[in-house]
């Protein structure tokens, strides 16, 4: 008997097998997990990628679903233990000297993720940029819907797209230093702003709050460590 998993993972070899032909020659991986693909493509193949996904029959990705930047340093790390110290104490030590430089050739990422609603077939690509100049072309002339995801990605990560049409902030105010989404970005913010009464205006100023470091805590006082009177009677 024939499941319905079975078939799904036969259609998604014969597709996988049909991206590898038109692109594995210039310079592309295929990566097959949890019945996705993700094609990882040099940043200066992208829009020869895009344009053939778009328009070959064999594809026709005619719908951008969503586009995201991705921070991968320390990728792979922690700054604290979670799995192995949970009734250990009540807080644990952070490394606060914690490298936030891995592989600077990779260190960004811009993902986007395709629908073919003509061929039923969903498909991620993945391209890298590195964080000394982290530039890709914009693919806007392809997919118009990308316009807004690439200046988000812009606004959060720092990460430029040669070619858009009006690359400028989009969630952050428009004095805002730095790019939230960066692991590196301070937890407190760089600038804040208050209302300031004598100048009846509203004004920036360095950051008050202290910089913290979100640490995981124990809490002991729950239901696990109170004693009911039905424990207390079995103990007597």
């Amino acid at each position: 008997m024939t499941t319905s998993s079975s078939i799904n993972s036969t259609k998604l070899d014969k597709f996988a097998a049909l991206v590898r032909k038109h692109f594995t020659e210039i310079g592309c991986d295929l990566v097959a997990e949890f019945g996705e693909l993700t094609l990882i493509v040099p940043s200066t193949q992208l829009i020869k990628v895009a344009e053939i996904l778009h328009d070959h029959p064999d594809f026709y990705f005619e719908q951008l679903i969503d586009l995201c930047g991705v921070d991968y340093s320390t990728f792979g790390q922690a700054e604290w233990d979670t799995e192995n110290v949970s009734y250990t104490g009540f807080g644990r030590g952070v490394d606060r000297d914690f490298n936030f430089e891995i592989d600077n050739s990779k260190r960004f990422a811009v993902v986007y993720h395709l629908l073919s609603i003509t061929n039923n077939q969903r498909l991620r690509l993945r391209t890298y940029v590195d964080s000394c100049h982290p530039l890709v072309d914009s693919v806007v002339p392809i997919w118009s819907a990308s316009n807004w995801f690439e200046r988000e990605a812009f606004d959060l990560y720092g990460i430029l797209f040669r070619g858009h049409p009006d690359l400028r902030r989009i969630l952050t105010d428009y004095g805002f230093i730095g790019h939230p989404f960066r692991k590196d970005f301070p937890l407190s913010g760089q600038v804040e702003m208050r209302y300031d009464s004598e100048l009846k205006r509203v004004i920036y100023q360095q950051v008050s709050v202290e910089p913290r470091v979100l640490v995981p805590k124990v809490i002991r006082k729950d239901s696990r460590y109170i004693r009911t009177d039905q424990d207390k009677e079995g103990v007597n």
